[in-house]
């Protein structure tokens, strides 16, 4: 999966994020067992990236919730 920018994420209704945060945690699960399996990550930025991405998610969610 690409990087997905804020602006990105902004444009994206409620249920919309709610099912890209459900697939990067996924996405994350499934990076982290392959770490701990065979040891150092083909892209070990990848792991922050998705990190990153989900923290957005959570911010822009937060603030629409605030805004209610």
């Amino acid at each position: 999966m690409a990087i997905v920018r804020a602006s990105e994420l902004r444009d994206m209704g409620t249920e919309e994020l709610q099912e890209k945060l459900e697939e990067l945690r996924m996405e994350l699960f499934k990076e982290r067992s392959k770490a701990a399996a065979i040891g150092t990550p083909e892209n070990p930025g990848r792991v922050r990236e998705i990190r990153r991405t989900i923290a957005r998610i959570l911010t822009i969610m937060k603030e629409r919730s605030a805004e209610e």
